[in-house]
């Protein structure tokens, strides 16, 4: 597994861990620092802080093209795998929208239900396919 393949991964703990517990990211990503077991690097992080700075646009976006699900419908590991996604498309532009999906969708091969490969590879193509990328100007 790549380095930054882990740091999704170790950013998806954080971001589930605040979903889950009702706790604020901030907090969490704080509390898991300062731990450091495992570690969180600082692609991890950054994916965390990105997420939270730009929250309400990443809920929109992935609202806007969820077609009949609401976020709070979703499971909420796709939801967050769905945001870091979102996040590197649009204001990561070192991260081909091509690697985007595949680790997204990795991640919901190994951690979320039988159907979420799918609706995160569709989700995300409807995102792309709309131009919503970082090669768009986001």
């Amino acid at each position: 597994m790549s380095a930054r393949s882990k740091a999704r991964r170790r950013a998806l703990d954080i971001l589930f861990e605040a979903d889950v517990r009702g706790a604020r990211v901030p907090e969490i990503l704080d509390a898991r620092l300062t731990r450091a077991d495992p570690p969180v690097s600082e692609y991890a992080e950054g994916l965390v802080e990105g997420v939270v700075e730009h929250w309400q646009e990443i809920n929109e976006r992935i609202g806007h093209h969820a077609q009949g699900w609401t976020l709070e419908r979703m499971p909420s590991v796709d939801r967050n795998i769905l945001r870091i996604a979102v996040l590197e498309l649009l204001w990561r532009p070192d991260v081909p929208p091509r690697v985007v999906i595949d680790e997204a969708v990795e991640l919901a091969k190994s951690l979320s239900t039988e159907r979420s490969p799918a609706f995160v590879n569709g989700l995300l193509g409807s995102l792309i396919d709309a131009g919503e990328t970082t090669a768009s100007g986001g």
